[in-house]
C-alpha cells in the first residue's frame, strides 16, 4: 500500500479553490472569514503544508488542530501563527455541527519580499510556537487584533496603489508586535502554573536518574522532559526562561551537577562508575562537564569531602 502524503499547497489561490472559496482579491495575500470556509471533501487525513504564512484566530471549530507534536481545540479564542513547509493536521468531530468564527490571515513570502518585514518576521518567536504553542487571547485583546485585521482588508480590497503595499506589510508588523505582546501577558499570567511546571520538571528528572532503564538510554533532553509535560521543547525553554531567566537545557545541566555532587559525596563509586548512573557514556565526558559547570574535577570535589 503506497503511503499517503501531506496535501502541499503552493499558492493562495490554492487555498481558496480548496476551501471552497472565491478568488482571493490578490495572489499574495488574503483575509478569510473563517465561517465561510467549506469543510473538504478530499482526504487530508495526513495533513496541509503550505508555502505561506497563516495566521489565524478561531473559535468555535468542532475538532482539533496538531500542529507540530501539539493538539488543540479551538472553542475559544485561539490564535496560531504557521511559517512555511509546517505541517497542519485537523481532526474533526463530525458528529456535532460547529459554529466556527474568526479570521486566517495569509501571507505569500512574496508579498513581504524586499521590505523590512521580510527580516524582522523570522525573529518572532511564535512563529515556532505555531509548531507547539497557540496564543489564548481575552477579549480585550481580539478586538485589537480584529481591528488590525479590518484595517488590511480595507486596504486591499480598496484602490490599490504604489502606497498599498507598504501600509499593509506596516498593519501586519502591528499586528505581530501585538502578538509579541500578548504571549509575554500569556507567559505572565502562567507564573503560577509555571511554578507548578517546575515541581513537576525536578520529580520527572530525579525519576528519570533513579530509572536504571532510562539512564541506559542516556542524559535526560529537553524533548523528554517537554514529552512528559505535554508541552514542547521551545514553549517549555521560554517559560522556564521567563520563571527562572535559565532555558530548560539549563535546568537539566543544575539536577546533572547537583545529582552528581550526590554521589561524590556520598558514595564509594568510581568516577567512571559515577558517570554511568548519570546517563554519561564515557566518564571523560563526564569529568570535562563537571568541571566547566564548577571549575573543580570530580577527584578534586570529592577530596574535599574526606
Amino acid at each position: 500500500m503506497t503511503a499517503k502524503t501531506p496535501i502541499h499547497v503552493k499558492s493562495i489561490s490554492q487555498f481558496h479553490k480548496l476551501r471552497g472559496l472565491p478568488s482571493p482579491e490578490h495572489p499574495l495575500i488574503s483575509v478569510i472569514d473563517y465561517a465561510t470556509i467549506q469543510t473538504p471533501h478530499t482526504d487530508e487525513s495526513e495533513g496541509l503544508l503550505f508555502d505561506f504564512y497563516l495566521i489565524s484566530v478561531k473559535k468555535g471549530l468542532v475538532g482539533k488542530l496538531k500542529y507540530g507534536q501539539q493538539t488543540y481545540d479551538h472553542d475559544e479564542g485561539v490564535m496560531s501563527f504557521m511559517a512555511p513547509h509546517q505541517l497542519l493536521k485537523i481532526e474533526r468531530d463530525n458528529s456535532t455541527i460547529d459554529k466556527r468564527s474568526g479570521w486566517m490571515l495569509l501571507i505569500h513570502p512574496d508579498f513581504i519580499w524586499n521590505t523590512s518585514l521580510a527580516k524582522n518576521i523570522k525573529q518572532y518567536e511564535f512563529f515556532g510556537y505555531a509548531i507547539s504553542e497557540a496564543l489564548f487571547l481575552s477579549e480585550k485583546e481580539e478586538m485589537a487584533l480584529d481591528t488590525i485585521i479590518s484595517n488590511i482588508r480595507q486596504e486591499y480590497w480598496g484602490n490599490t496603489d504604489v502606497f498599498s503595499q507598504n501600509i499593509i506589510v506596516s498593519q501586519i508588523e502591528t499586528l505581530l508586535n501585538y502578538s509579541e505582546r500578548f504571549y509575554h501577558r500569556q507567559f505572565i499570567t502562567r507564573k503560577k502554573s509555571g511554578t507548578q511546571l517546575l515541581g513537576q520538571m525536578e520529580t520527572i528528572l530525579d525519576e528519570y536518574f533513579s530509572n536504571k532503564n532510562q539512564l541506559d538510554d542516556g542524559l535526560p533532553t529537553v524533548h523528554y522532559i517537554s514529552e512528559q509535560l505535554n508541552i514542547s521543547a521551545g514553549y517549555l525553554s521560554s517559560l522556564l526562561k521567563s520563571l527562572t531567566g535559565m532555558n530548560a537545557q539549563q535546568h537539566i545541566h543544575i539536577k546533572l551537577i547537583e545529582k552528581a555532587k550526590e554521589h561524590l559525596s556520598t558514595t564509594n563509586l568510581s568516577i567512571s562508575e559515577i558517570a554511568y548512573e548519570l546517563g554519561f557514556e564515557h566518564s571523560q565526558s563526564f569529568s570535562r562537564f563537571f568541571k566547566k559547570k564548577t571549575s573543580v574535577s570530580p577527584q578534586e570535589f570529592r577530596h574535599s569531602f574526606n
